[in-house]
């Protein structure tokens, strides 16, 4: 049911991704990653200003938290499959990258700040990868986070602490100091996502 759940989520995020994207791009011809993108999505008016709190408990911003490129997810900890795959994926993703001289980190904002402390966000973003940030805070802190980002969560009923959070799966590429240029869908394996990254980043540099 999760599974589900987050597909229907994700479905409508993409249109509305696709519409964000179609209203800016075309009025971009200029647009220096046209050749780095796998279709006709990406965007430039997602993202935007955060202020989160870090693993080691700090306020962080938007600034503190993208000082390289950052393949950056919305989940939680608690997931009991899609997030751990696709944060697992993003992680192999960045070791491929590794290996081709790029310096990109995975991060993960939590959606379910009832749960996820700064302790547990660290602990489960140190037992993916060495690189990857773990992201938490206010309940009003992940709701602005999320909609910056446009991306979907909400917590299931339940009685008890053992609930489920629907969400989006996808992943954001941002480069330092200049924002949202991608996103990555669940099906977009770690090889593909290193390919097109890498396309950013060495673009970036241009």
């Amino acid at each position: 049911m999760t599974r589900l759940y987050a597909g229907v989520a994700s479905l409508a995020i993409v249109a509305l991704l696709g519409g964000t994207w179609f209203a800016i791009e075309s009025g971009r011809p200029d647009d220096r990653f046209a050749e780095c993108r796998s279709g006709a999505i990406g965007g430039g008016a997602i993202g935007g200003p955060l202020s989160l709190v870090n693993g080691q408990g700090q306020p962080v911003t938007d600034a503190e938290i993208f000082t390289k490129p950052t393949l950056l997810y919305f989940g939680y900890t608690f997931c009991p499959d899609v997030c751990p795959m696709d944060n697992a994926r993003n992680a192999e993703a960045v070791d491929i990258l590794e290996e081709k001289g790029f310096d990109v980190q995975p991060a993960f904002i939590s959606i379910d700040p009832g749960r996820d402390t700064p302790e547990v966000v660290r602990d489960f973003a140190a037992n993916l990868h060495p690189k990857m940030v773990g992201l938490t805070g206010s309940e009003e802190q992940v709701k602005a986070a999320s909609l910056a980002y446009k991306t979907y969560f909400k917590k299931q009923e339940a009685t008890d602490e053992f609930y489920l959070v629907d969400h989006s799966t996808f992943t954001y590429l941002v480069l330092p100091k200049i924002g949202f240029v991608e996103f990555f869908k669940r099906e977009d394996s770690a090889d593909a996502m290193a390919a097109r990254t890498a396309c950013f980043v060495e673009k970036a540099k241009s």
